[in-house]
């Protein structure tokens, strides 16, 4: 069976680390995706889908220390369901996401106001390539595909 969820958005709170007994990290935060559409009358509507999100070992404690409410990242992991009895005896459940993979999306300087840098990806080691000499000026190459910029408007983010 496959089971792998992809989500780029907000988080929705700090992320509240926590470490098992076996010293293992434990971080736990929500995430807040947004989608836009017409309806059939076409009107301009957007439904906000929160979805709690776990992190484990060192990407839980690189998040705590990079990542704040609000922060933009992409996360990759798989689907869980939680099953519990909460203190009335009532059964509870709920569906979140155990992330394996984590990219900040946050910029350069959002990163150093909250104290951090921009790492960009956890999880993938830093790409070495060739080093263009200092003396010499840097070549554009034509065969980089461009990637188009995103604007994104504030008042997109759900909150």
């Amino acid at each position: 069976m496959f089971n792998k969820v992809v989500l780029v958005g907000n988080l929705t709170r700090d992320i509240e680390l926590r470490y098992l007994p076996s010293g293992t990290a434990i971080g736990t935060t929500g995430i807040a995706t947004n989608r836009k559409f017409r309806n059939q009358m076409g009107e301009q509507r957007e439904e906000v889908c929160f979805i709690d999100i776990t992190f484990f070992g060192r990407t839980a404690e690189i998040a705590n220390q990079y990542l704040r409410k609000g922060s933009k990242v992409l996360v990759e992991g798989r689907l869980k369901y939680d099953q519990w009895t909460d203190q009335t005896g009532q059964k509870r459940s709920k569906h979140s996401v155990t992330v394996e993979t984590l990219q900040m999306l946050d910029s350069r300087a959002q990163g150093a106001e909250m104290g951090g840098e921009d790492f960009g990806s956890y999880q993938q080691p830093p790409q070495r390539g060739y080093q263009q000499p200092q003396n010499q000026p840097p070549q554009e190459s034509h065969n980089e595909p461009k990637i188009p910029e995103i604007d994104i408007d504030d008042n997109e983010i759900p909150f």
